[in-house]
This record gives structure tokens, sequence and C-alpha cells, in this order.
């Protein structure tokens, strides 16, 4: 019998998904990652699916790369070993950037453990809840390596660059509690109802106009790096569509409808 790495279940147009292979704390594995991407592609693509929440099956959120794959990359003739590796980085960073780009609101609900490329999955969501239980650590300098799942641009835009720095050159451990206080999570839960928050979060979060969220969403993941008159060009061209949009339209007519209603004078 196959099991299922990815979960996904939609509920009331919130999606979640569940990393499904708690006997290993959720690491990622090449058939895993491949399951994710179709678990992430489906949601992308799904209109009546408003928002995403990310957990981990068990004990573990994820605890990164799969010691496994390592094993075997490490195996392969010495002349294969870099085309391998820079095959196996267009994977974890196509995976990254679907999460990332994701055009709807995304929650990573850490339960446990996130390490490696779990901290890294965990950033590239809009937002992090957390239980008690939950841990951050950007390990990758025990394995001779460097975060290669967005960790070196995610994590400065949340703590700072030189607390991130600290973080990856150090790769030590932080709690729940840190983690709330340096800005790596939002916010705190328990693990009995980490998930049920991080949907209701969710719902709020994707309950207004799909066409407005999607644009604000490429305009804003950007503009660190832009000037403020390519943001005011982009957002020009975004609000372009969002006027021709049904939501903008069905909106504006409710709330004229609802204007007539009222007595002058009122």
């Amino acid at each position: 019998m196959t099991t299922t790495l990815i979960d996904l279940q939609v509920d009331a147009g919130i999606a979640t998904i569940y990393l499904n292979r708690p006997e290993k704390r959720n690491a990622m594995s090449d058939a895993m990652r491949s399951e994710f991407i179709e678990a992430l592609e489906r949601v992308s693509a799904d209109k009546a699916i408003k928002a995403l929440v990310i957990t981990g099956n068990g004990k573990g959120f994820c605890a990164g790369g799969d010691i496994a794959g390592m094993e075997k990359r490490m195996q392969a003739p010495p002349g294969e070993v870099a085309f391998n590796g820079w095959h196996r980085q267009q994977r974890v960073h196509h995976t990254q950037s679907l999460l990332f780009t994701m055009p709807k609101p995304t929650i990573a609900a850490v339960n446990g453990a996130a390490s490696g490329l779990g901290a890294d999955t965990a950033l590239a969501c809009d937002f992090i809840i957390t239980s008690e239980h939950a841990s951050f650590t950007w390990s990758y300098i025990n394995r001779g390596i460097i975060p290669d799942g967005g960790g070196m641009y995610f994590l400065p835009r949340r703590v700072g660059l030189s607390r991130a720095k600290e973080l990856i050159f150090s790769g030590r451990k932080v709690d729940a509690k840190e983690a709330l206080s340096l800005g790596i999570s939002d916010r705190a839960s328990t693990a009995e109802i980490l998930v049920a928050d991080a949907q209701a979060w969710a719902a709020e979060l994707g309950k207004g106009s799909a066409t407005a969220l999607a644009l604000g969403k490429t305009i804003i993941n950007q503009s660190f790096e832009l000037s403020a008159s390519q943001v005011f060009a982009m957002g020009s061209q975004a609000q372009g569509i969002c006027y021709t949009s049904t939501e903008h339209r069905e909106s504006v007519m409710a709330f004229l409808a609802k204007s007539a209603e009222k007595p002058k004078g009122a």
C-alpha cells in the first residue's frame, strides 16, 4: 500500500496541506517534494480555494532535507555531483517559489521542529503561527552547506540582517517564545487548536477580493527590491485590472444601492 506523503484537504474554501512523513519528522524526500509541488499547483489554480494552511503530521513540522537523499548524492560519481546538485536545487527552488508566489494568503502552522528546509518552508508562507512545541533552526551550517530554501532571502526580512546572520551562522535552536519575540512567527496558539486557529485566520485573510489579494501580494513581495516609483507604476497597472474585476463592480454596486436606501440627511 502506497502512503500519501502530502495530504491535501479542502473545507469551506480553505486548503490545508499536511506534510505526511511523521516517522521521519516530515523530512522532505524527492518523492514528497513531487507530491508537494502537485498539491501547491492544484491550490494555486483552484479559484474556489481562498487561502492555504501548511502543517505537519506527527510531532514535527518538517525536519528539512531527507538524510537518505543526502547519502545518495554523496555516492554519485565525482563528475556528476555538481550537475546532480544543480538539478536538485532547481526542484527545491521551484517548490519554494510556488509557495512564495501563491496568489492567495498562506499560513504555516508550525506544530513542532522546523529545521533547515523546514524552517525555510515556513518562512516562504505569508504568515507563521506556532504551538508551544514549535522550534526553528537554520541548521545548514552543521552539514557544511548554506540555506537553499530561501532562508537567506526570507529571514533577514523578518528579523533584520545581523540577527539573520547570527541564526544562520550558529545554526542554534529558537523556541516558540523566542520566535514570536524576534518576529520569526506572527501568532502563538496551542497544540490542541493550532490548525483550527490557522484555518480560522486563513478564512479571515481570504475573504476579500481574490483579484486584489493576488495582485497586491505580487507587488508587496517585491517591494523591498523596488523603488517607490516602480511600486506606484505596478500598483497603477494592478489597480486598472481591479477596476474591471467582478468583485470590484459588485462591491461598488452594493455600496451604491445601500447608500440610495438611506433617508436624506441620515
